[in-house]
């Protein structure tokens, strides 16, 4: 065997097994949590389908909910308001 076909055999299994590695993995999902004194920031699945980041104001008790819209490449502003209507 020359090494040029010994290369090609090599780059093959390796295409191969990453190409079974990729199919078994479990799908992705942007679930995260960060917190500091003052903000926590969550992403979680909204109702209308996808991924909305949640921010908490510690300091004046308001949530906010973002949501990325891939059409304008921008983050819009959902709603804001007061931790306290979520348990009600």
């Amino acid at each position: 065997m020359d090494r040029k076909l010994i290369g090609i055999c090599v780059l093959s299994v390796s295409a191969v097994g990453l190409m079974v590695a990729n199919l078994a993995a479990p799908p992705a999902r942007a679930e995260a949590t960060a917190n500091s004194r003052d903000y926590q920031a969550v992403t979680a699945e909204i109702q209308t389908g996808g991924e909305g980041l949640y921010v908490v104001d510690n300091r004046t008790g308001l949530i906010a909910i973002m949501t990325y819209d891939t059409n304008t490449r921008t983050v819009i502003p959902r709603a804001a308001r007061p931790v306290t209507d979520a348990f009600r």
